[in-house]
């Protein structure tokens, strides 16, 4: 269930987070300052959407969503994943699922796809960001 992750996260490291911004296009000196940023995430559920807060000295980003709908989304680095464009031209979308005891959020951009997998290991929350080119 999502309620595993409901609470108040310290990012102590991150995997893949470099390859990911250079996907991104994000240039060195900023990708430098987003490896060294040690963000709070609070994650909490409200109804039946679950929202993620993003804190940190750098940027503060909030995400709103149901598990397993496509939902509206500005990024960090202000790509507009929005579920109109995907339904006209079947590009640019979020989803949020629950996999097991993961929680699955995947970004389709631009021929790209962004997955990021959280999950609890040890008390702690781990976050693998995996980016691909969607065929």
């Amino acid at each position: 269930m999502v309620d595993t992750f409901c609470a108040t996260w310290k990012l102590t490291d991150s995997q893949n987070f470099d390859e990911y911004m250079k996907a991104l296009g994000v240039g060195f000196a900023t990708r430098q300052v987003g490896n060294v940023t040690k963000p709070t995430i609070v994650i909490s559920q409200e109804g039946e959407k679950v929202v993620v807060k993003t804190l940190s000295t750098f940027k503060n980003t909030e995400i709103s969503f149901k598990l397993g709908e496509d939902f509206d989304e500005t990024t960090a680095d202000d790509r507009n994943v929005k579920i109109l464009l995907y339904l006209i031209f079947g590009i640019n979308q979020s989803t949020v699922t629950l996999d097991g005891d993961k929680l699955v959020h995947v970004q389709k951009w631009d021929g790209k796809e962004t997955k990021f997998v959280r999950e609890i290991k040890d008390g702690k929350m781990v976050m693998v960001v995996m980016v691909s080119v969607v065929s």
